[in-house]
């Protein structure tokens, strides 16, 4: 779902937090949204409601993390490594470094950031009901000016939680819902390609109702439609109907596909003689021995023991000041890959690759595939894995 990559905003209990760039758009329309909601309250004041409505959007945003924390924190537990956590255009995005291997821990999973959410609703809304006594709070936007800027904050909180916590159960692939719907299928059938096919026959279903909803409020005459901005959620209800569509389709073909590389493994169609840059080589000589010779754009890097560490790129080498190359080595400007989304082990299905490491394949056209120790011995490129999915390609 999402291209490039986001900046990084924090780390959390070891996760990666960064932001997608298409992630500030939705925050300052929130809070645009917002400003013109509250400066109803407090028509005298529009700093006041400027001030509401950014704290109100960030801790939405700070609600939608939590979620996703949830996701990942039982996912670690379950031993499944967390690449990191990414808010974007849509939403919030846990990205696991492989897929669940059981309907138990599928489950577990996806229902744990929902259960955040629902902590979160009961948790705002307790607050509120103790703010006002227990009779005034309303989950809602259409306040009197004798509510409090708190009372305005957790009522937001309180309804924009439980939208999210409906959204997200609705049973289609890959919402939390979907992943529910296909550790149920799982559970019954002992089948996770058939499960997933099912989840996201689901998802695309539910696709197609909310672009059919979305365009019947952006063309219903203004007076029969709810009120508030019926067109903008038209709007939006398509693009989210779409993005989850491509994703449910995405997920199924790569179910069909993973069904029939089963047997393939990484040792099977990796290029076994890699060339690697030490890590303790001179910058001035990488460039020479390496960039300028190849005339390739990275290298994986090695240690003394030949251990992948990372990567380097020649704008990275190209960064230091050349009469500085000398007495800089490759470690001091290279990316160390701490997540371990660049590597998979040689042992590794073709499945594991296309499951957990598309990011690499996409931004770099290559995973680096180790073996038990560490050691590099050899790269998986784009092109090998297209070669090994050809014939499941036609069948499909």
């Amino acid at each position: 779902m999402l291209g490039g990559r986001s900046i990084q905003l924090a780390r959390v209990f070891g996760v990666r937090i960064g932001v997608d760039p298409s992630w500030f758009i939705v925050l300052f329309l929130i809070i645009w949204l917002l400003s013109d909601v509250y400066g109803d309250v407090y028509p005298t004041d529009d700093t006041k409601a400027f001030a509401l409505a950014t704290v109100s959007a960030l801790l939405f945003f700070l609600s939608v993390v939590l979620h996703e924390l949830g996701h990942a924190l039982v996912a670690i537990r379950n031993g499944i490594g967390i690449a990191g956590i990414d808010l974007w255009m849509f939403g919030g995005i846990a990205k696991m470094t492989r897929d669940t291997d059981s309907a138990g821990v599928e489950f577990r999973v996806a229902i744990a950031g929902p259960l955040v959410t629902l902590a979160i609703v009961v948790l705002c809304a307790g607050l509120g009901i103790l703010l006002t006594g227990g009779g005034g709070f309303a989950v809602g936007l259409d306040s009197t000016a004798q509510t409090s800027g708190v009372e305005l904050v957790l009522a937001y909180l309180t309804f924009v939680n439980t939208v999210l916590l409906l959204f997200n159960l609705i049973p289609g692939f890959p919402l939390d819902g979907g992943r529910i719907a296909r550790a149920i299928a799982w559970w019954r059938t002992g089948d996770r390609a058939r499960a997933t096919r099912f989840a996201a026959t689901l998802g695309r279903g539910f696709s197609l109702l909310m672009i059919a909803l979305g365009i019947l409020l952006v063309l219903l005459p203004e007076d029969t439609l709810l009120p508030g901005r019926p067109v903008l959620t038209g709007v939006w209800l398509v693009l989210i109907g779409f993005v989850l569509g491509g994703a449910a389709r995405s997920a199924d073909l790569q179910s069909r596909l993973a069904s029939r590389i089963g047997g393939i493994r990484v040792a099977d169609v990796m290029d076994a003689q890699p060339v690697a840059v030490g890590s303790g080589a001179h910058l001035d000589r990488a460039l020479e021995d390496f960039f300028l010779r190849y005339r390739w754009p990275w290298f994986p890097v090695v240690d003394d023991v030949g251990r992948f560490v990372g990567l380097i790129t020649r704008s990275e080498v190209e960064t230091v000041p050349e009469s500085a190359r000398a007495g800089q080595t490759v470690e001091d400007v290279m990316t160390r890959d701490l997540s371990g989304t660049l590597r998979v082990s040689t042992d590794e299905s073709l499945e594991r690759v296309l499951d957990a490491h598309t990011d690499g394949l996409q931004r770099l056209g290559a995973v680096m595939a180790v073996d038990g120790d560490g050691i590099l011995r050899g790269v998986v490129t784009l092109n090998q894995v297209k070669r090994a999915l050809r014939p499941a390609t036609s069948a499909v």
